[in-house]
């Protein structure tokens, strides 16, 4: 049983607007060439001017919530901006700490900083050890964190600590709440246990050297810790925080950055993720019914409960002072006064995992008797009879923890109602032995039935003569049912289904066969086989002209006409025409499965859709 505890301020909800703090790098002397100085300078400790960079005698001026200047520490960026929203991690409320910025601007060194001047990173993960550490044992909780470390790399999300890993899918649960299944998740106890893990992941980002940035992020890098608190007590509730610490790759303008070939595809998916973070803003702030694009990239998805969801949020906007960054100065500061203007709705994630009532009474009743209530043990009898009757046959052997007569009737009523197909699989699985073993057995056990019997005052010898009859509850009246031999049971054919039923099925197999060339009817089994082997049914000219129609699409086909083949949406279509542009053109119709996400059964379904395409026309 789950429920969600809005956070609350004298009955109404309680409202949290994402913080922006702008950080501006120190001006670096052998970058200006021309001597212009800077063009930004700070007014105060929330506010700063640039130089508009369409007319220079003209400034722009701008307000946030804080505004570190070139002589800011790493500690006082953490002191002022950061450790005010950590507490409510411990509290079962998520928050949200991302760097934004132009490349080169100084996101990961506000980040991750370094040995001598640590940055976000250690010092928040090292704040949250110390908010735990700090809570009195007489509170009554107690405090498990994990963390997990991930990259979106050309959209694709990988797992930073386990490096083997493929391309992981995000997925969201009925509480909306963001997943992403196979993610490593690492249990931490302390601090030196948190870098042992965190510092050879890190090694697993992904950099390049640029004309503007020696060691560029080329991925967007996100850092989520957990904090799990559970109540010692009844009703054992259980609180959980997540706190995301992302480190934004930086928005890259390729003719200054010189980018070619992969760096410029890993630019192109930067840009295009960011535009779509732009996107999602612009959103948020009209506040209108639309939809918000968080759906449009894997970064906004991951963000989607970081802005407009249930997080404290702050950004971290990073700029630089020269005059070659103005243009992408100014676009940084524009994109965080929107930002600013974003409100999220914070709540307490709270779990209970059984009703505090119905455990209170079990436990008082389990004590005054010492036993388990006779409710739930006549409930835990009847819910293992209900699974026993619905085992699969491969798992006939587990069976034998129930009585004989029970194991006899729940292997006949498999057998009764599946299909013929199905009493063939069981055939294979369940061995002769297992057969002949309960064949013996239930003779067994009806002779020592009639001994039993016979021996008691008033029996009558007619009642020795007949079988052991169990009762069988159907539609709520009990009806007497004769078990029959195990091998007569297989080998009767499985009950006809209804007129009605069987004319559906019929239509349904003539509509798939009307596809292919008309043929012969064929004895039943065998319509799968003609349906697998479709292909060998065409002429093979007609079929190589229709392979090599598709295979010329594929290699000479824009954006639109590769959209028009069957199964090939826009993603698809996009990552062949970057396939081509890579690798050059496809020699045969199988290369396609070299393209990333083509599995071998989306390329028959797409080569069988095609072809069948082509046919028809």
């Amino acid at each position: 049983m789950a429920q969600r505890v809005a956070v609350t301020d004298g009955g109404r909800k309680k409202a949290s607007r994402v913080r922006v703090a702008v950080r501006l790098r120190p001006f670096m002397d052998e970058q200006d060439e021309k001597g212009e100085g800077p063009c930004v300078r700070g007014l105060d400790s929330q506010a700063l001017e640039i130089v508009n960079w369409r007319n220079a005698t003209e400034t722009l001026k701008y307000h946030f919530d804080v505004f570190h200047a070139e002589q800011t520490t790493q500690q006082e960026v953490f002191l002022s901006s950061v450790k005010p929203i950590l507490p409510y991690i411990t509290r079962g409320q998520n928050a949200s700490v991302f760097a934004y910025g132009p490349t080169g601007a100084g996101k990961t060194h506000t980040m991750l900083g370094s040995s001598e001047q640590p940055g976000v990173i250690p010092r928040a993960v090292g704040e949250v050890f110390n908010l735990v550490n700090s809570q009195d044992d007489d509170e009554g909780w107690d405090y498990a964190i994990g963390m997990s470390y991930l990259e979106i790399y050309n959209e694709k999300v990988l797992d930073l600590l386990s490096p083997s890993s493929q391309d992981l899918p995000i997925r969201e649960d009925k509480d909306k709440n963001i997943l992403i299944p196979g993610l490593t998740h690492t249990p931490i106890t302390s601090f030196a246990d948190f870098e042992r893990h965190f510092a050879p992941a890190s090694l697993n980002r992904t950099t390049a050297s640029t004309k503007l940035n020696q060691r560029s992020s080329r991925s967007h890098a996100i850092l989520l810790i957990k904090v799990v608190r559970t109540q010692r007590c009844l009703p054992r509730r259980q609180q959980t925080g997540k706190l995301y610490l992302v480190d934004l790759a930086g928005s890259e303008d390729n003719r200054r950055t010189g980018n070619q070939g992969i760096r410029l595809k890993e630019s192109g998916a930067i840009n295009l993720s960011l535009f779509t973070l732009s996107k999602v803003v612009d959103s948020l702030r009209a506040g209108g019914p639309g939809r918000v694009p968080y759906r449009d990239s894997k970064l906004t998805r991951l963000l989607q409960d970081s802005l407009g969801g249930s997080a404290h949020s702050l950004m971290i906007v990073n700029i630089a002072p020269e005059y070659e960054y103005c243009f992408d100065t100014v676009g940084a500061l524009n994109f965080a006064a929107k930002s600013k203007l974003i409100v999220n709705k914070p709540f307490t994630r709270e779990t209970v995992a059984v009703p505090p009532v119905k455990r209170a009474r079990e436990e008082h009743e389990l004590g005054q008797s010492g036993t388990v209530p006779q409710k739930k043990k006549q409930s835990d009898s009847k819910k293992s009879e209900q699974e026993a009757s619905t085992l699969p046959s491969t798992h006939v052997h587990s069976l034998s923890e129930l009585s004989l007569m029970e194991r006899l009737l729940a292997l006949e009523k498999r057998v009764m109602f599946c299909e013929r197909n199905d009493a063939v699989t069981m055939l294979k699985d369940a061995t002769r032995q297992e057969i002949q073993d309960l064949k013996e057995a239930h003779i067994k056990l009806e002779r020592k039935a009639k001994t039993s019997c016979s021996q008691e005052p008033g029996f009558r010898n007619s009642a020795a003569a007949a079988p052991l009859q169990p009762k069988l509850l159907t539609r709520g009246k009990a009806q007497q049912a004769t078990v029959q031999p195990l091998q007569d049971r297989l080998s009767q054919p499985p009950p006809r289904m209804p007129l009605t039923v069987r004319k559906q099925s019929v239509c349904i197999k003539k509509e798939v066969a009307g596809t292919l060339p008309e043929k012969a009817e064929l004895p039943d089994g065998k319509e799968n086989k003609v349906m697998n082997d479709w292909e060998s049914q065409l002429d093979k000219s007609v079929l190589e002209q229709s392979r090599q129609k598709i295979l010329q699409i594929l290699n000479t086909g824009s954006l639109k006409e590769l959209k028009s083949l069957q199964q090939i949406g826009d993603k698809k279509a996009k990552l062949i025409l970057g396939w081509r542009e890579l690798r050059g053109v496809f020699s045969k119709l199988e290369d396609v499965r070299q393209v990333e996400g083509m599995t071998e059964k989306r390329f028959s379904t797409f080569l069988k859709a095609n072809l069948l395409s082509v046919l028809g026309k």
